[in-house]
């Protein structure tokens, strides 16, 4: 009796079912559509994983893992120093990975003229000290700037390579995603905005800065002069399912295929 109760256990365990692994991943939508290329593949190849991929904004993602709200996060941007401190204050060691290159682009509606922008006159634009498309070669209507909302990482990265510390026009409109951006340009031929390189398509108009096309080649050779590395962070050295997806972004035949699809440059 003694055995049999011991085999009636162990079928009992065998039947159990078996639950799917869930990974959430939040945060930056320059990132985004890598994650979403990325899981999408992954779980072709691992139908017992599923994901919630979430794009929130750099510092949410980040906040995110802190929190333990999420397993990754993803930012267009490095950890800030504040957010170190609130991880080491939550008991969290932030880990870093590089996924992607990427060149924030400056872009215009395609009926736009003005093709070609000097640092300076960028600047200007966003700052609000020019104003009038005349000012820098273009018609005489009135510009309608459009940036990211303060919770992007993208914005952080335009305001220290573009703006060089100024502060945003009041007059600058505020969205909360590439997508956003790329939507308001496509919808006004007299807005500027800027989106990942990734997020391009034929409704925009790139603009070449300081006489530099913005391609993957000028993101790779540093050339282009906003561009950036692409990170995921999560909360110590990953273990189980969260390494093994990791492991699959970084290999050069799996989630660096998914970023060169999805219009950034592979790190590998």
């Amino acid at each position: 009796m003694k055995f049999a109760a011991v085999a009636i256990s162990g079928c009992a365990l065998l039947a159990s079912p078996v639950f799917a692994e869930q990974l959430s991943v939040n945060g930056s939508t320059t990132v985004l559509p890598i994650m979403q290329a990325t899981t999408e593949a992954y779980t072709k190849d691992n139908p017992g994983t599923t994901f919630s991929v979430a794009g929130t904004g750099s510092g949410n993602g980040i906040r995110a893992v802190i929190d333990g709200m999420a397993n990754i996060g993803m930012s267009s941007r490095w950890i800030k120093d504040s957010e170190v401190q609130q991880a080491h204050d939550n008991g969290v060691y932030i880990v870093p990975f590089a996924v992607a290159s990427d060149g924030i682009v400056p872009v215009v509606h395609p009926d736009n003229p003005v093709k070609e922008l000097t640092s300076e006159q960028l600047r200007g634009i966003y700052n609000g000290s020019i104003t009038n498309w005349s000012e820098v070669g273009g018609e005489d209507k009135r510009i309608v700037s459009i940036s990211r909302d303060s919770s992007s990482g993208t914005y952080g990265v335009w305001v220290e390579r573009v703006l060089k510390g100024d502060r945003v026009s009041p007059a600058t409109q505020l969205l909360p995603s590439n997508g956003a951006i790329a939507q308001a340009v496509t919808s006004n031929r007299n807005a500027i905005g800027y989106v990942g390189i990734g997020y391009l398509n034929d409704k925009l108009q790139p603009v070449t800065l300081d006489g530099v096309e913005p391609s993957h080649d000028t993101v790779r050779d540093g050339s282009w002069p906003v561009a950036r590395t692409l990170w995921i962070f999560t909360n110590n050295w990953p273990q189980g399912e969260t390494l093994k997806f990791i492991q699959y972004v970084l290999h050069p035949e799996h989630g660096q295929k998914a970023v060169e699809s999805t219009g950034y440059v592979p790190m590998y």
